[in-house]
């Protein structure tokens, strides 16, 4: 379906990445979104409280993160597409209803405009060391989705994309910015309502009597019923049969969470996206996203200026990871360079996914600021000896 005109607001626009990140949710069709206030991020909420009633949005400024999470869970219940905005600290706080919400298989986004950590840390600084905790920030087996922009216009274009996805495959989707692209200031472009694709929330239509809360019929994601709508149903974090209630077995937990991770595992060539650029013939390649992305250019054109063959992967879709292409591209190459910041974590998955055919160089930055794009090209130059 197109997108409602009351929550587009198309023209062009001059806005920063925090901005275009608010637009781009409520021109999803989100109508909730939950929060409290934490720098980088605050932005997003402001922007959207502003004009949220304009479109019959709710947005609550809630007592801390956990009760923000659990804010968005229930209110996707009700069929409402929802939201919460953060980063850093209560982005770790967030993580065990981020748990309850994969278990529970509810649509929503989850927005972390990403600082310098651990702890405080630096709450006004860019950091990128949250993509790991993206991933695996709570407890037990579980897959979901997680996206990363590289500039203002991105912040609007992929979120929408993100609601899409959340939507798609039931699942929390992580909204992975960070400092530098939520504040810098860009020309973003918001077409007509009747351009944006939006996936609507996929209701049974199946009769109250007939309905199990988590059957599938031989697919992987269940149909949802609205709270409220007349269908009697449990849904609980535990270990759950297709009714919603716990049973607490071995053959449960298989049936019950093998599911969960096959949706996504199973589903990986739909939902991976990523840029390419002079792969082939490429002697080195360089694995980025983010703002990291855009000075990564600025080292990969001096290395080319010394006859160096770069190449460049930009992670769109960071989780799950392009495992495939990772390892058809380390098979042609002398090695890949992963600029991050942070201490080394996306470098990890490159490296096993290269499996050795391919050195893997990290180009580490412990936050504060980006890279200097010399020590990129120093990496570059390295990787092609």
């Amino acid at each position: 379906m197109k997108a409602d005109p009351a929550g587009v607001l198309t023209g062009a626009h001059y806005l920063d990445g925090d901005y275009a990140c608010g637009e781009g949710a409520m021109a999803a069709g989100c109508r909730f979104v939950a929060g409290y206030p934490i720098t980088p991020s605050t932005e997003v909420v402001e922007r959207i409280s502003q004009r949220f009633p304009l479109m019959g949005g709710i947005f609550i400024q809630m007592e801390d993160e956990l009760a923000s999470m659990a804010a968005i869970v229930g209110a996707s219940w009700t069929g409402t597409k929802t939201m919460t905005v953060t980063s850093g600290p209560g982005f770790s706080l967030m993580m065990e209803n981020i748990g309850l919400a994969t278990m529970m298989e509810v649509p929503c986004v989850v927005v972390n405009v990403q600082r310098g950590g651990p702890s405080t840390g630096l709450p006004t600084m860019v950091g990128q060391q949250d993509i790991m905790q993206a991933r695996w920030g709570s407890h037990g087996d579980y897959e979901l989705i997680a996206m990363s922009p590289q500039s203002p216009q991105e912040a609007f274009d992929l979120v929408i994309d993100a609601f899409n996805l959340s939507e798609l495959y039931r699942v929390p989707v992580m909204f992975m910015m960070d400092e530098c692209v939520g504040h810098m200031t860009e020309k973003v472009i918001i077409p007509p309502a009747d351009h944006i694709e939006i996936v609507p929330r996929k209701l049974t239509d199946k009769k109250p009597e007939d309905y199990l809360p988590y059957a599938v019929n031989g697919g992987l994601v269940p149909e949802f019923a609205r709270a409220g709508d007349g269908y009697k149903f449990h849904t609980t974090g535990l270990t759950h049969d297709e009714r919603g209630y716990p049973v607490m077995s071995a053959a449960c937990q298989q049936q019950n969470v093998q599911r969960i991770i096959d949706k996504i595992r199973l589903n990986v060539d739909k939902i991976v996206r990523y840029e390419e650029e002079q792969i082939d013939g490429a002697d080195v390649v360089v694995v980025t996203f983010g703002i990291t992305a855009r000075v990564a250019r600025m080292g990969i054109d001096i290395a080319r200026k010394k006859g160096i063959k770069v190449g460049v992967i930009r992670l769109i879709v960071i989780w799950p990871f392009p495992e495939k292409r990772i390892r058809e591209i380390a098979g042609q190459i002398k090695g890949f360079v992963v600029p991050e910041i942070n201490a080394g974590q996306l470098v990890l998955e490159v490296e096993r996914c290269a499996a050795g055919k391919a050195a893997a160089l990290k180009v580490s930055h412990l936050g504060g600021g980006v890279h200097n794009p010399e020590d990129i090209a120093d990496a570059i130059v390295e990787a092609a000896k």
